[in-house]
């Protein structure tokens, strides 16, 4: 579900005259918490009627059998078709498994390919979770299933759109990079009169991902122009430019109309403190009067937050993981610290009256109940701070698409 945009978050705020008092940085802050607020409450609404929607579906199935009025046998085939698709949204192995032993789909990676691209009341963010497993069927599913995608005389960013229009990205690294191989071995092969390799169209690819969120993202200060990003696609075509108009061209698309996330995935879309890396009560120490408190954590979208408590709405604090570093604290059992390079770490919190403010914390202090969930928090966020799925992977491969074969 695509997050509301400035001009909507603006227009609830305009009455508000502290809002408007506030600087520029705070605001953006304040800005970004409403945006994540909305869309969690547009998430629910959506959630509430995918579920009323399957109730009913399911009421209309066990009528019809049990009415007499329709084919027994064939209601009882729609019913185990919705029932298989539904176990899918919730385990696609288990869900394709059902189907096939219903006679609903055929064993075979062709037959799985097209019904993943078919996508029929298919969660997104699950098709995504299926073709990204590294091991059989799912490797030769995903080989089939990009073959079904006609990229021939297509540009790079439409074809882009397309392919990921049909499923949601994994998180984890390894497999954004087998399914993105794959789509760059089925472009360049189709397209070979422009792209002397697939490397090329992989390193590509990735660019383009990075100028969307580069262009898109609120929290990106440093908007990359056009000609930066031709002048970091230099020599990526086996050592030589790709034409600069095909990337300027590139840039105008993604800058005109960015990438939308996939909206079907109802239950599965991972927003912010819904689907969480971690979550769980642990003890903070105050930025000013060093006392120690209990706070509930959500660690999410390399960012983390904390609550006063699970129920609340909106975060007491939320601290961005870039450029950071963890570390156990000698000085407190259980307990670690995030530092930063440079004296201060860039962080947000809301004050005693309820405004958004700036963080002033040179670290931030926080215990654990016991050294075995310090040493699982420390490793989550580590994980969070490095995990970048496009940057390594594609500085890898940018460096194998310059030299020539």
């Amino acid at each position: 579900m695509v997050a509301p945009p400035d001009s909507y978050i603006l227009q609830q705020l305009e009455s508000d005259k502290q809002f408007h008092s506030l600087p520029d940085e705070q605001k953006r802050a304040i800005i970004e918490v409403r945006r994540k607020k909305e869309l969690v409450q547009r998430e629910l609404s959506v959630i509430d009627q995918e579920l009323l929607r399957i109730d009913q579906e399911l009421a209309q199935f066990e009528g019809k059998f049990n009415s007499g009025g329709h084919d027994k046998t064939e209601t009882s085939k729609a019913k185990e078709d919705a029932q298989g698709r539904q176990k899918f949204n919730v385990d696609p192995k288990k869900g394709i498994e059902s189907l096939i032993a219903s006679n609903l789909l055929n064993d075979t990676p062709e037959d799985i390919a097209l019904f993943l691209y078919k996508g029929e009341r298919l969660h997104k963010t699950k098709i995504g979770e299926y073709l990204g497993e590294n091991k059989e069927p799912n490797l030769t599913v995903l080989k089939r299933f990009v073959e079904l995608f006609e990229f021939q005389k297509m540009d790079i960013v439409t074809a882009l759109r397309q392919f990921l229009g049909k499923f949601r990205l994994p998180g984890e690294a390894q497999k954004i990079d087998r399914m993105m191989e794959e789509f760059a071995t089925v472009f360049c092969r189709t397209n070979n009169e422009v792209y002397s390799k697939s490397d090329t169209c992989y390193v590509l690819a990735f660019s383009i991902i990075m100028l969307n969120t580069s262009l898109h993202n609120p929290s990106v200060k440093d908007k990359l122009t056009a000609d930066q990003f031709v002048k970091m696609n230099n020599g990526i075509n086996d050592g030589g430019d790709l034409p600069a108009q095909l990337l300027i061209n590139a840039y105008n698309s993604i800058k005109n109309q960015p990438f939308e996330i996939p909206e079907d995935d109802k239950m599965d879309f991972t927003i912010t403190f819904y689907n969480p890396d971690k979550r769980g009560y642990l003890t903070k120490e105050g930025g000013k009067h060093k006392s120690w408190k209990k706070r509930y954590f959500v660690l999410t979208d390399n960012c983390l937050y904390y609550f006063v408590k699970e129920s609340d709405n909106e975060p007491k604090g939320i601290v961005p993981l870039e450029n950071l570093k963890v570390m156990e604290c000698k000085e407190r059992k259980h307990t670690f610290e995030i530092r930063s390079d440079d004296k201060v770490i860039k962080s947000a919190k809301t004050d005693s009256g309820g405004r958004m403010v700036s963080g002033n914390h040179e670290h931030y202090r926080i215990q654990a109940s016991s050294h075995e969930e310090m040493l699982e928090w420390m490793d989550s966020i580590r994980k969070s701070i490095s995990k970048d799925p496009f940057y390594a992977q594609m500085q890898a491969r940018k460096k194998k698409a310059m030299c020539k074969q």
